[in-house]
């Protein structure tokens, strides 16, 4: 190539980048459930949420309902948006 991008240094993945076997994954979920039992962290956690451990409580959600979603409004350039203010009554 001309330009000298053959020369760049590139990205060297060599095994390391992505995500771990599987395998691996499966491997180390077994050892831990061989070590404690799953029911017995469940039991632990559900009594730190109990306790008001905002932590705990976090871990349940994520785990109960997944990871919220964050959404990213990319179309307003920085500029302030003309949105009339609601005011709720009752």
């Amino acid at each position: 190539m001309a330009d000298g991008r053959a020369k760049n240094g590139g990205h060297s993945t060599k095994g390391v980048a992505g995500r771990k076997p599987k395998a691996d994954e499966i491997r180390m979920v077994e050892q831990m459930d061989l070590t404690v039992d799953p029911l017995d962290v469940w039991a632990k956690l559900w009594a730190k949420c109990q306790e008001g451990d905002t932590l705990a409580i976090k871990t349940w959600l994520q785990y109960r309902f997944g990871m919220p979603k964050q959404k990213i409004d990319h179309t307003t350039d920085g500029e302030k948006l003309n949105i009339p203010i609601i005011q709720w009554v009752k």
